[in-house]
């Protein structure tokens, strides 16, 4: 079956938000392009990660040799976003891994979200070149997959909400 692809090349808007009080928040990414809004259900964690990802993905387009793209040092004011998440919130599936990437030839992040897969297939066993025993997996294709691509501003813009929302909440470690 193929992957249901949820794909946003130069979104409206592209937030982490949360519902519920701190300590019971729900944290969601979501993207919106005109009328059509699409949530993804995520880990406080990986809003945490996410956010410092990007910021460090950022930096090193910025100094790349002979670099092209104007990656801004901190957020442009008028891309920041302090709006709530668009209503109702129905996330298409929880994030189970998130990748990052840099489009060169839009100049875009890509952020991309897969679903939990619970089923992931041992179909041989080899011996590595150490020759300890290895697994070889067979991981299907995800039923879903969440994609953003953003210009590099409101990735920055995105990066300074994100950390607002996570510091928002309980400290990391507190029950």
């Amino acid at each position: 079956m193929p992957t249901i692809v949820h794909g946003f090349d130069w979104p409206d808007r592209i937030v982490v938000g949360t519902i519920g009080r701190p300590g019971e928040r729900a944290f969601y990414l979501q993207a919106r392009d005109g009328k059509r809004v699409t949530s993804v259900a995520l880990e406080k964690e990986q809003s945490a990660v996410l956010a410092e990802k990007v910021d460090e993905l950022l930096d090193e387009v910025a100094t790349v040799d002979d670099n092209r793209f104007s990656v801004p040092d901190t957020a442009p004011k008028e891309l920041f976003d302090a709006d709530p998440l668009d209503q109702p919130v129905e996330p298409e599936f929880r994030a189970g891994a998130l990748s990052l990437g840099f489009d060169p030839a839009t100049a875009q992040v890509v952020i991309e979200a897969y679903p939990i897969e619970a089923e992931v297939e041992i179909v041989a066993e080899e011996r590595g070149e150490d020759g300890e025993l290895e697994a070889v997996v067979e991981i299907p294709e995800p039923a879903e997959l969440f994609q953003v691509k953003i210009p590099v501003g409101t990735a920055r813009a995105f990066v300074e909400r994100t950390r607002e929302v996570v510091a928002a909440g309980r400290p990391p470690g507190v029950a």
